[in-house]
């Protein structure tokens, strides 16, 4: 009896032990494609603090479980999970790429905001979808891939900057570049010692590129947003354990085209055709390629290793990369090592957040000697290289062309520059009130450049002012502050949301000219001395997004900004904007429509603002002192000189104000979606660089603001997910803009009146563009060329066309215009199982540039202009062989041609390894071709020309690269 009682009292004990028994879970969580382990993965046990992250192999151990419980799983770019706990011992889980979530959140200025709450005109490319190939800068990456932004490369040099319009642009003499953001610091388009800003940060590190096109998108930067805002956001680290990232690739790199020149023979039968006895006698034997000899096929490489990890509270990322790279120009080539860091930490139950960042490069560029590129067009083909005795051969003539090859080996430039960029912010949600947030953005970049280098010439070959002999530096730094409030809280009543932000922005620039020295070939020096300049920038804005019944969304701004640059009267000014977005999905009339997955209708409108002309202090009194060449003498003295600056007090800042009106959808799931975009600008105030007035000031020109101009366009982009199972995938997307832009006013009562631009190549102080009321800015004003019957030009005649009987000024017309209208980019994206396939295409329609390579090269005289030397020519003078020198010739309609094109910028194929030689470790092996197919009917050797006048640009290579990524 008395052990049965003792067993019911044991069995009474256990029984709310068992009860309430605490188990261990372990398990493994997988990505469900391509069935690898998730490492970092957040594990949580929902309505407690139990948690716990896998590990490298994606392995968990969870104590403490209860049957019943549920757990949630979390990962970044994966589909949260929710879990039941049943009392199993091991679980295998599988998560899903989520390929919307980094795109559901959109990067604005001072915050961001979810993709469907975004009321402006805004794109974001991420990774996925990056320009892949050896590109070495931000600009490279998005090329093509985003409506209403037209990139063109400003040649074929490695690391070569490129110019960027957004919407056309707003300025017709201040800088027309939109403002580029990284990490939350705004940069000056700065080229201390390089060839592109951009080529510093490493395009390894960079997580997304947003462009923010419309002004209710960009008010928020106020003073610096006419041309568009371009946000830079580098890769952060993940909690979980350190991932290791190696990538890099070779690349190969030969010239796609030369430019069609007169061979040897065919130069000796033109010259005993047209030339006298001395020019004959002038003749060589050789048949010599001058563009062969200059060009080369090139190889460059890129690497790149980052670590990357954290626990919950803390995250971290840094990378080492270096870049090597050669140019198709012998000599020529570009060397970067780069280093970047990122710690993110969440602290007091994430109440206060801190981030610090940096990046820092460090960049040499060997330059090769450009004026061989088009020495080796102009250059008797008829000579050797070098002469019996091993000089090279030269024309003692200084106005003759160079040798090229002399050039490239004889003269040496060279360029380094150091950057460092960084920033440190901290944002604290307040604990007794957490709906409001305070930030504070500390950032810098700073940067040094040297230029030197320095001339050798033969001593046949006399040129007293070139540099023996040469070296620069200087320092740019550029030093920023944000303070602002935050207030987020989600209102019952009106089933939304209101967000509040307000703050204070300072940023001071500058820039310090270390001085330097040249010494030319005759051995006299020249002592430039240090100078200091810079200007300042403040600002206040306020921003309010208010979210009603989740269908409605109205964001104001609005900023007021000071600007050093202008007098006390001018400096500051307000830039406010407004925008509504309807998300017509969320309506009870398309509830039952399941084709529609988003409907949106946006409506913008803005004033933004612009005061960076290239002149930093333009309506302020300044004085200029001279070097040591230019000092007075008194006595056995000699005195710096001063001169007073030309400068224009009454300067004030230019205002575009811009209208938009958008509508973004998702079709079949979000199979298919896209977003169509009108707007129009309307600038006025142009800063304008004009005569002066006789007698007047202080200079023959300075900067008034007399200008307004109109640009309207349509921007459309669409992408389709044409395929999606297990082991097919095809993406196929693009972008559409048709732009038209026009000068609505210069100075009142002078219709006529007009601003010369586009200097070429050829003749004296020759300009082929103009600007002008009514005008495309920059259009062709020219003369009319007259054609025989046979459809052939007839040298140095031209049409009267206002018929009073002679060829003068005023007989010349607008034709043409350099900008398109229409550019486009389309791409295709091709998977199956381990394969993938990548495409993407870029071109443009209506847009011409003037040839100045034909103009300046394709006639007679530039072979036969001397009896003491020889040039060549392009082959046009085969067709035309003119002779007439005048001006009307070099600014002929001839000479414009239609540069509409089709360019395969990218074609990559690719095979993706689960388990790399053997390891856990997942690679990519890739190969890579670039500029592969070029659809033009273009003459000279690329259609793609900034500003629309082709006078011997760096030629763009076709590259072939082979890559490697693996991931540890």
């Amino acid at each position: 009896m008395k052990t049965l009682q003792k067993k019911l009292l044991l069995l009474l004990l256990i029984l709310p032990i068992s009860m309430f028994a605490q188990n261990t879970l372990k398990g493994v969580v997988l990505d469900s494609g391509s069935q690898q382990p998730l490492p970092g993965v957040n594990i949580l046990v929902k309505g407690t603090s139990n948690g716990t992250t896998t590990d490298f192999d994606g392995n968990f151990t969870l104590n403490n479980l209860k049957k019943n419980d549920i757990l949630i799983l979390k990962y970044i770019g994966f589909k949260e999970v929710t879990y039941t706990y049943t009392g199993q011992d091991n679980v295998t889980i599988t998560m899903t790429e989520d390929l919307q979530q980094l795109q559901d959140i959109v990067v604005i200025g001072y915050g961001t905001v979810k993709k469907e709450d975004a009321t402006g005109s805004v794109s974001t490319v991420t990774e996925k979808n990056f320009v892949k190939g050896p590109v070495v800068a931000a600009d490279q990456m998005i090329q093509g891939k985003v409506a209403g932004v037209q990139i063109t490369n400003g040649g074929g040099a490695p690391g070569e900057g490129a110019t960027i319009r957004i919407r056309q642009g707003s300025s017709l003499s201040g800088n027309n570049d939109p403002l580029f953001v990284i990490d939350g610091v705004p940069v000056a388009a700065d080229n201390t010692g390089g060839r592109n800003p951009l080529a510093s940060i490493n395009q390894n590190d960079i997580e997304s590129v947003t462009v923010l096109k419309d002004a209710s998108a960009t008010a928020i930067y106020g003073s610096r947003a006419s041309n568009g805002v371009i946000i830079i956001t580098t890769k952060k680290g993940k909690s979980g354990e350190m991932k290791i990232n190696y990538s890099g690739n070779v690349s190969y790199s030969s010239i796609a085209k030369k430019v069609d020149v007169l061979s040897g023979d065919q130069l000796r039968s033109y010259v005993n055709t047209y030339g006298n006895t001395n020019q004959q006698a002038l003749l060589g034997t050789a048949n010599t390629n001058w563009q062969e000899e200059i060009y080369r096929d090139a190889i460059g490489t890129d690497h790149n290793i980052s670590l990357s990890g954290g626990s919950d509270n803390i995250t971290y990322r840094a990378s080492a990369g270096f870049t090597d790279m050669d140019g198709i120009l012998k000599e020529d080539n570009f060397t970067r090592a780069t280093t970047s860091a990122s710690v993110v930490g969440n602290f007091f139950n994430e109440h206060l957040k801190i981030e610090a960042n940096n990046k820092t490069s460090s960049m040499r560029n060997n330059y090769s000697e450009r004026s061989a590129i088009g020495s080796s067009l102009a250059f008797d083909p008829t000579q050797n290289i070098y002469n019996s005795d091993g000089s090279y051969f030269e024309w003692n003539q200084q106005l003759a062309s160079r040798n090229p090859v002399a050039l490239i080996n004889q003269s040496h430039n060279y360029g380094t520059a150091f950057r460092s960029l960084g920033n440190i912010q901290a944002e604290y949600k307040l604990h007794f009130f957490p709906d409001l947030k305070a930030v504070a953005n500390f950032g810098y970049d700073y940067t040094t450049g040297r230029s030197y280098g320095g001339y050798g010439y033969d001593s046949n070959y006399y040129y007293t002012n070139a540099s023996a002999e040469y070296d620069y530096t200087n320092d740019s730094k550029n030093r920023l502050m944000d303070l602002y409030l935050n207030y987020h809280k989600d209102i019952d009543a009106i089933k939304g949301s209101v967000e509040l932000t307000a703050g204070y922005n300072y940023q001071n620039f500058d820039y310090i000219n270390n001085g330097g020295y040249s010494v030319n070939i005759a051995g006299v020096e020249s002592v430039t001395p240090a100078t200091k300049t810079g200007y300042n920038l403040q600002s206040y804005f306020a921003r309010g997004i208010f979210n009603f019944y989740d269908k409605y969304v109205l964001t104001a701004t609005i900023r007021r900004d000071g600007t050093s640059r202008f007098a006390p009267e001018y400096r500051w000014s307000n830039f406010p904007s407004a925008a509504l977005a309807w998300k017509i999905d969320k309506e009870k009339f398309l509830e039952n429509v399941s084709s529609i997955s988003s409907l949106k209708l946006r409506i913008g409108w803005g004033i933004t603002g612009q005061q960076d002309i290239g002149k930093l202090y333009p309506s302020l009194p300044t004085y200029l002192s001279s070097d040591n060449q230019a000092q007075y003498q008194i006595g056995d003295t000699f005195y710096t000189t001063v001169r007073p600056q030309a400068y224009n007090s009454n300067l004030k800042w230019e205002q575009t104000e811009t209208r938009n009106i958008g509508l973004d959808f998702g079709l079949i799931k979000n199979r298919i979606t896209g977003s169509i975009d009108l707007y129009e600008k309307r600038t006025k105030d142009l800063i304008a660089y004009v005569p002066n007035p006789a007698f007047y000031g202080f200079s023959n020109y300075d900067y008034y603001n007399i200008g307004k101009t109109k640009n309207q366009g349509i921007e459309m982009a669409l992408e389709a997910v044409v395929v999606s199972t297990d082991d097919w995938n095809f993406t196929v997307g693009g972008n559409m803009t048709l732009q038209n832009s026009k000068v609505t006013g210069l100075i009142d009562g002078a219709p006529d009146f007009g601003i010369s631009t586009g200097g070429i190549t050829g003749g004296i102080d020759n300009q082929v563009q103009r600007i002008q009321v009514d005008y495309a800015p920059n259009a062709y004003y020219v003369y009319e060329q007259a054609y025989d019957s046979n459809g052939q030009p007839i040298d140095g005649v031209f049409i009267d066309r206002n018929g009073d009987g002679q060829i003068t000024t005023d007989d010349r017309y607008f034709y043409k215009k350099p900008q398109a209208d229409v550019y486009y980019g389309f791409y295709t994206n091709l998977s199956y199982k381990n394969w993938d396939l990548a495409m993407s295409w870029r071109g443009s329609w209506g847009n011409y540039n003037y040839y100045n390579v034909d103009s300046n090269l394709g006639w007679s005289n530039q072979i036969l202009i001397r009896d003491t030397d020889l040039g060549n020519a392009t082959t046009e003078v085969l067709d035309t062989n003119f002779s007439y020198s005048g001006s009307e010739r070099y600014l002929s309609d001839y000479y414009i041609r239609d540069a509409s094109f089709i360019r395969m910028d990218n074609l990559t194929i690719a095979y993706n390894f689960k388990n790399f030689l053997g390891s856990k470790a997942n690679a990519r092996l890739s190969l890579a071709g670039q500029n592969l197919i070029l659809i033009t009917d273009y003459k000279g050797i690329d259609p793609e020309v900034n500003g629309g006048i082709d006078n011997t640009i760096y030629p763009r290579p076709r590259m072939y690269t082979f890559g490697l990524n693996v991931n540890f």
